[in-house]
């Protein structure tokens, strides 16, 4: 047997050089036959005149050259072939060189052993640098990111590890203000290991202890600002480490040696953000100089990834603030009726869209409910719910029928823009008469609980969406009994990828009918619980939409509660308006308000009759207070101003001011009411 038989297992000669040049050039075939020729073994003595025996197979980037993550990736794919290529061919080459007499076949063996150990080293950093940067990426906020290059580099890379970031931290192009100071914000650790009796056994020491500084502040021109202003990960033995880490980790903590620290600064796109150490203990090999353009990609790919997370939660804050504020902070509390509300944006992605709902007191105790959908989940989409429900508001100021304002919210949607469509449901409920009035603009029906438990989808009519243009709608009247509840709703509650609309308003119906047993029929749900129980009908992974929820309680006012005069408007009509009202008072039990409330209907009434020329309404409504409204056919409304001494009039409203509890005036389609309440005493 030859030496080159007892190395290898097989003859090598120069048929076998000639296989290693084919298979590096793109062949691998594993067959030794005829295939070698003459001109084959020429390229392999060439090939290894011309290497050296010490080169590696893979090559390696410039000291302190950083390069992006798709690079790294798309090398680290193809790793295991180049290594098995660049081994074959060393091989190749070292044989040759051994044949001619160069070196000794031990030498030999011993140089492709140490190849193909830096090899395979080279290949795993590969890998490992491909898997870390996925794991980083894989996060949305700062936390998930900073969590990921922990477990990511602990125990594959470093025995513990070590993220300060900046505190506050800059957003985008905002100049940071006041000291560099740097927060500790996570730690991660390889964990005590169990003995064979369940207990645990102590780690193997490390050095420095993981316990470092929560705050370190970067002093201006010191031995840390230097190395973060480098950019560059530096050994912990270093010269500038040794003088850094004491600042960062704080007085008391000792810095390993041989190389098993690495500091590395986090630069994101425009500054440094932070800093990370990499530390190994005493029983594991220390770093090598490959490993700092590892802690480089490691550093570099979570400092992008914070600046990303920072600027998304900038964007995700103001996008919540804005949804917010443009739904009612607090909903009103009218008479006659409760109200509880709810509202769930699409996903914490994204965390703003085009719902809202609205509640919006009316003359005559009466109250306007409102739901509706912008299409989108944007900021434009929002900026565009905050118009139309800003035009909603005003329309209903002027106390216009529910068609009405749906037909200028449509007006008002296209003077927005030609795609500007949105839905709408707009209802006014009437306390006194226990009646709705509903007019639809695209959306889906609102659903009824009767007291007894009975659940059922109103008949209101389709209409066309907001901003289609060119569409009549219509508006039904209905019964609003008392003890009801009324539920408007958008369809990210009833519709999703796994049910269509009318689907799930069945099962909208049946959560109803089944939260009503729970109470009994003779009690209503409260209405807190039940638009929680109502948002239990979406699955975790059922809601891809906003959802906005507006319950109604219908408690309505009893008829014995209310007194309804028509006046006629001429000189006799205060002192009749001052006896009707002392009638009222005497039979609900309220003598002691006589005196106010003729003073202030005495004023109110007077006015009226001065530029009224229909009949003038009195209306007295006992509820928690004492409400007293007079209507009149004149638009313009009556404003408090102070009346001169030398004035014989303009003191009435001065009055109301002074004496009711709060007092207001609301212009009608035909006409105006002004009304004032006062506080009913303890016992009656």
């Amino acid at each position: 047997m030859t030496e080159d038989e007892d190395l290898w297992g097989a003859p090598t000669g120069p048929a076998d050089v000639a296989v290693g040049a084919s298979r590096r050039s793109g062949r691998t075939k594993k067959s030794r036959g005829p295939e070698r020729t003459s001109a084959g073994a020429a390229v392999g003595h060439q090939r290894a005149a011309s290497e050296p025996m010490s080169e590696t197979a893979a090559p390696r980037p410039p000291a302190g050259r950083e390069e992006p993550v798709t690079e790294v990736t798309e090398v680290a794919k193809p790793v295991s072939e180049v290594a098995e290529v660049a081994q074959v061919a060393d091989a190749a080459a070292l044989a040759a060189a051994s044949a001619a007499g160069g070196v000794s076949a031990a030498s030999a063996a011993s140089a492709v052993k140490d190849a193909a150990l830096a090899t395979t080293r080279d290949g795993d950093r590969l890998r490992f640098v491909g898997a870390a940067t996925r794991r980083i990426a894989r996060g949305i906020d700062l936390d998930e990111i900073v969590l990921g290059l922990c477990r990511a580099t602990v125990p594959t890379f470093a025995d513990v590890i070590l993220v300060y970031l900046r505190n506050p931290m800059p957003v985008g192009d905002e100049r940071p203000v006041g000291p560099f100071v740097l927060r500790l914000r996570r730690t991660d650790r390889i964990p005590e290991e169990p003995d064979s009796d369940g207990g645990r056994l102590p780690s193997v020491p490390m050095q420095p202890d993981i316990h470092a500084a929560e705050l370190a502040e970067v002093q201006p021109g010191g031995p840390l600002a230097e190395v973060l202003r480098g950019v560059r990960p530096v050994f912990g033995d270093s010269a500038a480490a040794r003088a850094a880490l004491p600042e960062l980790l704080g007085p008391g903590h000792a810095i390993p040696d041989h190389q098993r620290a690495i500091l590395a600064p986090l630069r994101g796109r425009r500054r440094v953000i932070g800093a990370a150490v990499f530390l190994r203990r005493p029983d594991r090999p220390a770093f090598e100089a490959d490993d700092l353009l590892v802690a480089a990609q490691l550093a570099t790919h979570t400092a992008l990834g914070v600046d990303k997370a920072v600027l998304y939660g900038r964007e995700a804050y103001i996008a919540d603030a804005l949804q917010r504020t443009m739904l009612p902070e607090n909903l009103p509390q009218p008479t006659g009726v409760r109200l509880a509300s709810r509202y769930l944006p699409a996903a914490e992605t994204a965390r703003v869209g085009g719902d809202w709902y609205d509640a919006i007191p009316l003359p005559g105790s009466r109250v306007a409910l409102v739901v509706g959908d912008v299409m989108g989940h944007s900021m434009t989409s929002a900026a565009i719910m905050g118009q139309l429900r800003t035009t909603a508001q005003t329309l209903a100021g002027l106390d216009l029928p529910p068609q009405e304002v749906l037909h200028h919210l449509d007006e008002q949607a296209q003077r927005l823009g030609s795609d500007r469509m949105a839905t709408c449901l707009y209802a006014v409920y009437d306390p006194v008469a226990h009646r709705i009035v509903v007019a639809n603009a695209g959306h889906p029906p609102p659903v009824l609980l009767h007291l007894g438990g009975r659940a059922e989808v109103l008949r209101v009519p389709p209409g066309a969406p907001i901003g289609v243009g060119g569409v009549d709608f219509e508006a039904v009247e209905l019964d609003a009994p008392a003890g009801a509840t009324l539920l408007l709703y958008t369809d990210g509650l009833v519709e999703s990828r796994l049910r269509d609309v009318w689907t799930g308003i069945e099962a909208l119906r049946e959560k109803l009918v089944a939260t009503a047993r729970l109470t009994g029929v003779d009690h209503p749900p409260p209405l807190e619980p039940l638009c929680d129980e109502v948002l239990d009908i979406v699955g975790p992974g059922d809601r891809d939409d906003d959802i906005a929820l507006l319950a109604a309680r219908f408690d309505g006012i009893a008829p014995s509660d209310v007194a309804y005069w028509y006046l006629d408007p001429h000189e006799r009509a205060p002192s009749k308006a001052r006896r009707l009202a002392r009638g009222a008072l005497a039979r609900w039990g309220l003598e002691e308000l006589s005196d106010s409330v003729e003073l202030l209907i005495s004023e109110v009434v007077t006015n009226a009759v001065r530029y009224a020329g229909r009949p003038i309404t009195l209306r007295l409504l006992r509820t928690d207070v004492l409400r007293c409204e007079v209507g009149d056919d004149v638009p313009q409304l009556p404003r408090l101003r102070q009346a001169r001494p030398s004035d014989e009039d303009g003191r009435g409203l001065y009055l109301v001011n002074k004496l009711a509890r709060r007092w207001g005036a609301t212009r009608l389609s035909a006409g105006k009411v002004v009304w004032f309440e006062l506080t009913r005493p303890a016992k009656a």
